[in-house]
């Protein structure tokens, strides 16, 4: 059985609000423990820009960056675990890693395009 994780993310950002809100859907065990960043009352194990720069998850008392975070909350969630254990495999780990640094140099892009969304509904 996949174990408890812990998922920092950032709630004045569109997508993670996007994200974060379909994981809690899919993740109807509740293995996953979600924290703002931006919540002064949230235990933050790095400092706050740090977390708001890359995606980071805790599992099993290791904190992990980036897309072994992701692979990290993935496993949490029976029906993503495949893809998580296949983005932890060893010889996975660096593609699926230099994707998520191509999706960092779109993501301020599609912040924009996502908060134009929202503010024009």
């Amino acid at each position: 059985m996949p174990s408890r994780v812990t998922v920092w993310y950032d709630s004045s950002c569109p997508l993670c609000i996007r994200e974060i809100a379909l994981m809690r859907r899919l993740d109807r065990r509740g293995a996953i423990r979600f924290i703002d960043v931006l919540d002064p009352q949230g235990v933050c194990p790095l400092d706050r820009a740090e977390l708001l720069s890359r995606f980071h998850a805790e599992e099993e008392g290791r904190l992990y960056s980036g897309a072994e975070a992701f692979a990290a909350m993935w496993r949490a969630i029976p029906v993503l675990r495949p893809l998580g254990l296949l983005a932890g495999w060893g010889p996975a780990t660096p593609v699926f890693e230099a994707a998520y640094r191509g999706f960092l140099r779109i993501r301020p892009r599609l912040q924009r395009l996502f908060r134009q969304r929202t503010s024009s509904t």
